[in-house]
């Protein structure tokens, strides 16, 4: 029993990323573990094959990877490694069988995860590296203009967290920048082979400096919108699939509070999203120009002095969910694979790794099919009887 005490602690580690300064324990300091056992007692499965939900959407995904590089901007981080460096994943509507599987992570990135969050554990890195995606590398484009969507993962997680959210809202009709934040995640694999350490892991101990990180985020996110852009030399072969007029945001824990200084200071980004994000940066009293703005949390902790700040300055269209019997970590892909190597979820956490995304990918989308494409949805008007997990907190 104290083995599998043992797994779940680190468990509720790698679920519980850091949301503000308030948080006083290292990102990985995670305990070694000792052994595996599953939720029965038996030895955990020395491989299992991790598989994302489907995306629920009637357009196939295509995926590509981009590797941007701003030369006007030295990295944040090291300012040694020269020019800002960061690997974007395109997620886009496709025609079906028209590429290859894409790969969930590079085997290195996910050791680095794996190293980081879970040391000793159960979960080879060849598996997390080969978790099934739905998206196809180098599929052909079913043509047509969608709305972008920005997607920013939490600290110290990679872009990969939020694969199964990316290709849902991409199967719905929309295209998705899934950003790595270099430096600030435990690995991101660049086309040389490098795959680039967590420099600022444990870093961040005052909330001056989350705020600069969230800061950070949000010029990285401009930048990637600028490439994107650009005319008549966009980043992306397939840039001509994006709608210029239809651009969003939406991240997870820092990437969450992120949303707030890309809302505030990029006129192109139309709404956000904040899934369980600290606010480090509050929205101003003068608000953020009557924009739309979405926040939902996880049950497990209490944001409510910070979001209520923010929620009285909001100044477009908003709602506030909680999603009950939830965890920090239940907006993103890694509860999947604690499932499947028998690992339990941190204490109170009461709704399942598939409906946990479930519920994400549903309300996150009806927001932006809301706010981007102008159809009503009466999912966002109040509680329903099918979603009994989710409350409208205002």
């Amino acid at each position: 029993m104290s083995r599998l005490r043992t797994t779940a602690a680190a468990a509720a580690l790698l679920l519980a990323l850091p949301l503000s300064v308030a948080t006083a324990v290292p990102a990985l300091a995670a305990p070694p573990i000792a052994s595996a056992t599953t939720l029965a007692g038996t030895p955990a499965p020395a491989t299992a094959r991790v598989e994302l939900p489907r995306p629920t959407g009637p357009y196939s995904v295509g995926q590509e990877v981009l590797h941007l590089v701003d030369q006007d901007r030295p990295d944040p981080w090291v300012p040694s490694a020269g020019p800002r460096q960061l690997m974007v994943s395109m997620y886009y509507p496709a025609h079906a069988g028209t590429g290859t599987p894409a790969p969930y992570l590079t085997t290195a990135a996910a050791q680095a995860l794996l190293d980081a969050k879970l040391p000793g554990g159960p979960i080879p890195a060849e598996a997390a590296a080969g978790a099934r995606t739905w998206a196809e590398s180098g599929a052909r484009p079913k043509g047509g203009h969608y709305p972008l969507i920005l997607l920013s993962p939490g600290f110290t997680m990679p872009r990969a967290s939020l694969s199964s959210l990316a290709e849902d809202l991409t199967s719905h009709g929309y295209v998705v920048a899934l950003i790595d934040h270099t430096y600030e995640n435990t690995g991101t694999t660049f086309p040389d082979g490098q795959t680039l350490p967590c420099v600022m892991c444990g870093q961040l101990r005052t909330r001056e400096a989350w705020q600069g990180l969230d800061r950070s985020r949000a010029k990285d996110a401009s930048f990637v919108l600028d490439r994107l852009t650009d005319r008549p030399h966009p980043a992306w072969r397939h840039a001509r699939l994006i709608d210029r007029d239809r651009i969003a945001m939406a991240g997870h824990s820092a990437g969450g509070a992120a949303t707030v200084p890309a809302l505030l200071t990029d006129d192109r980004i139309r709404a956000g999203v904040n899934l369980d994000g600290f606010m480090d940066l509050p929205v101003p009293e003068s608000g953020i120009d009557g924009k739309p703005f979405l926040m939902i949390n996880n049950s497990g902790d209490d944001k409510a002095a910070n979001w209520t700040e923010s929620w009285s300055r909001l100044d477009g269209c908003k709602r506030w969910l909680t999603f009950d019997g939830t965890n920090h970590g239940s907006f993103t892909d890694f509860p999947l694979f604690f499932d499947a190597y028998g690992i339990p979820q941190p204490s109170g956490t009461t709704t399942s790794s598939l409906r946990g995304l479930d519920l994400t990918r549903r309300y996150v989308r009806a927001f932006f099919d809301l706010q981007l494409k102008g159809v009503p949805q009466p999912l966002l008007d109040g509680p329903t009887a099918t979603d009994p997990e989710v409350r409208f907190t205002h």
